[in-house]
């Protein structure tokens, strides 16, 4: 069954006004419980307004309700509040490190590793292209050109990957700096929706600090580069490629509310590229 635009309008409306249970949604659009509870995790996941919790789990009075995520307070503890304010206020991938996030996280949760060379290792290549295969329901990517794009392993590129997802309706959700640099990739990817007749990856232009890819609930894995040009003095002499993973489902519910922050109120990556062909010497 479609969820309809107009019925997304009704159940943010009214969760907006106040929480809601499943029950009285399902009153509402007159849909029974299970069609409600479905619309309700479809919305969540599509734009992030509203969100669900279950109380009393496990047991016969268990309630689920639906409550408004509010946007202008996405952290739960003043480290997050210094946290976000930075990244909101960073342009540049050196401005912000992940590891100002990975250092609040339980050690048992989270995991960091290092490849140093002038090109990431076909082991973590590997790894992204496992990752984005056993998605189940989303993918959330912080990217800055999109330099991914043009990932291959062996005779596989990680756009036909992408594709599949896509027709298994798996949900990809980009951020990315959409600049005459970068147009070929972004119209590559936003020319899978094209082929497989569906919109289900979505992006749109920003400018940001973070690298990262969020799978599901389960991972936000962070990437950050130290270029050897930049520390030459201390004698570094190949670009170190660092990768902190997140397993805490906390922290990943709070960085896919920091990406839903950002990327709501973003500019269509499809109108920035009708823009910038419409530029002479970039047709």
């Amino acid at each position: 069954m479609v969820l309809k635009q107009e019925t997304t309008n009704k159940i943010k409306k009214f969760v907006y006004e106040q929480p809601r249970t499943i029950q009285e949604i399902s009153k509402l659009i007159n849909k029974n419980w299970r069609t409600a509870d479905r619309y309700v995790e479809q919305i969540s996941e599509e734009d992030g307004s509203i969100s669900a919790k279950i109380f009393r789990g496990g047991t016969r009075g268990a309630l689920k309700i639906v409550f408004w995520n509010n946007s202008e307070k996405i952290y739960s503890s003043r480290f997050q509040e210094k946290l976000l304010e930075r990244i909101l206020t960073s342009r540049n991938k050196d401005d912000f490190s992940p590891f100002d996030i990975y250092q609040y996280v339980d050690d048992s949760k989270r995991n960091a590793f290092v490849e140093k060379q002038e090109y990431e290792a076909k082991k973590v290549r590997q790894d992204l292209f496992n990752l984005f295969k056993g998605a189940k329901k989303q993918i959330f990517i912080f990217s800055g050109n999109l330099s991914w794009a043009n990932l291959k392993q062996g005779g596989e590129n990680i756009l036909d990957v992408l594709e599949e997802l896509a027709k298994r309706d798996i949900e990809i959700n980009i951020l990315t700096d959409v600049n005459p640099t970068s147009l070929e990739n972004t119209e590559k990817v936003l020319g899978i929706n094209e082929r497989i007749g569906k919109e289900l990856i979505k992006v749109r232009h920003g400018q940001q600090p973070l690298r990262a890819f969020v799978m599901d609930e389960k991972l936000v894995r962070f990437k950050d580069v130290k270029y050897n040009e930049s520390y030459k003095k201390n004698g570094l002499k190949k670009n170190i490629y660092i990768f902190y993973e997140i397993f805490d489902k906390e922290w990943i519910a709070w960085v896919k509310q920091v990406f839903w922050h950002m990327f709501n109120p973003a500019i269509l990556a499809e109108k920035r590229v009708k823009d910038l062909r419409s530029i002479h010497k970039l047709k």
